[in-house]
């Protein structure tokens, strides 16, 4: 590089200077440039305007570039650094209007031991090197949040991260957990949640409403789901909600003799199974409208039962046998359908008199009453929501022209495109 510039200022010294000359003179200078160093034309003449090449050839020498002598001290920057964090942290417009109103208060309640030649150039200094000034300072504050080394609770380490290919899906009772929001389009105050659980290797689905994140609620509605289903659990797995990884469920899991993981921060596919079920079970049952009562949360525990009946007897799932690529294109192979009902009795690890009882079950249910009753509480969780009297115009005109038999799935639609 340094011969490259010696090269250049040559050319141009030997030319009487690139400014001074004509076009063709500075065309013959580019020309012969860039045909010896095989630079880009355009690059050089952003090199010759901003005489870069000179200056690189002056830092080679040991020349020093002359620059200006600043005005505002190491002294004046500690000060300004001082009052940034007295005034929490503002920029340099509101910070010069504060150091005018308040730099002589702060020095006559000793907060500040500064000089009258100090004062007067901190009252002096604009905005824009305020900001100047404190820029050098507000990065090493930021690295240091960034890369600072992350203090993780005790009890991040004692509960394991499983992937979801480090997950046992042939033997029943791994259970993934999750917890569904019904806030609708605001997250302020306290609203219902519903606690979502399904088998990895059955895809047995029971799900819970709970009025707020609560210790016990969770906790109490973790126990009814284990109650409903047909095989004791193993272990479950959650993602990293504080609603889940907190000493009182892992006081639960070790009580209770159960293996507690948890996914990966910020990946949803380590809890895929019970994800799919959020979206096929909840979601197209209640919709993502707000539920915030204690009778909605009544109404949907009582949705739920019925559902998990409706949807572990009568409902075929079609669960991944292969999947490969070939070419450009990934085949996927998938096993004969079958309902987790009958997956739970083709399992070897269910005892004769637990497929009894399941066969006993599944002899009294109808699935047509099944699925009247519950369109029936679809109902009157749509009319709870509807007394509350916070019903959005657009959803409420269009509920109008609807017969009571589709007006909740009309409503879920309608919100959710909206949302």
């Amino acid at each position: 590089m340094e011969a490259k510039n010696q090269y250049l200022h040559t050319l141009i010294t030997n030319m009487g200077g690139y400014h001074l000359v004509g076009r063709k003179e500075k065309t013959r200078i580019l020309d012969e440039y860039c045909r010896v160093t095989s630079q880009d034309r355009k690059h050089v003449i952003r090199k010759i305007k901003s005489g870069s090449y000179v200056f690189t050839m002056r830092k080679e020498r040991g020349e020093e570039k002359r620059t200006r002598k600043s005005y505002y001290d190491g002294n004046v920057a500690a000060h300004l650094i001082k009052l940034w964090g007295i005034f929490d942290r503002p920029c340099g417009q509101r910070m010069k209007e504060q150091i005018a109103r308040e730099l002589d208060r702060l020095c006559r309640f000793g907060e500040l031991f500064v000089s009258s030649e100090l004062i007067a150039k901190l009252k002096k200094i604009s905005a824009r090197e305020i900001d100047n000034t404190l820029k050098t300072h507000k990065e090493k504050e930021h690295l240091t949040q960034k890369y600072g080394k992350k203090i993780h609770p005790l009890l991040y380490r004692k509960i394991s991260v499983k992937i979801s290919s480090q997950q046992n899906r042939k033997r029943v009772g791994n259970i993934q957990v999750d917890l569904v929001e019904h806030c609708g389009q605001s997250a302020h105050g306290a609203y219902v949640y519903t606690l979502s659980t399904t088998d990895l290797a059955t895809s047995w689905w029971e799900g819970g409403a709970v009025l707020t994140k609560s210790m016990q609620g969770i906790c109490t509605k973790l126990d009814e789901s284990r109650n409903r289903y047909p095989f004791s659990w193993n272990g479950f797995h959650t993602d990293n909600d504080s609603a889940f990884i907190n000493g009182h469920l892992y006081r639960y899991a070790k009580n209770e003799h159960l293996e507690f993981t948890r996914s990966r921060p910020y990946e949803k596919n380590d809890n895929f199974l019970v994800e799919q079920k959020n979206g096929r079970v909840v979601r197209r049952s209640v919709g993502y409208l707000r539920y915030d009562t204690h009778r909605e949360c009544f109404i949907l525990n009582e949705l739920y039962e019925l559902t998990g009946l409706y949807q572990n007897f009568f409902q075929p799932v079609m669960k991944l046998k292969e999947k490969k690529r070939i070419g450009s294109k990934i085949v996927r192979k998938f096993e004969k359908p079958k309902t987790p009902y009958q997956r739970v009795l083709g399992s070897r690890n269910m005892s004769k008199e637990a497929k009894r009882k399941l066969r006993a079950m599944y002899a009294t249910l109808n699935p047509a009453e099944l699925k009247r009753q519950i369109d029936k509480k679809r109902d009157e969780l749509c009319q709870a929501y509807k007394r509350k009297g916070n019903q959005s115009p657009v959803v409420e005109n269009m509920q109008k022209k609807l017969t009571p038999s589709v007006t909740f799935s009309y409503c879920r639609t309608t919100v959710a495109s909206v949302t």
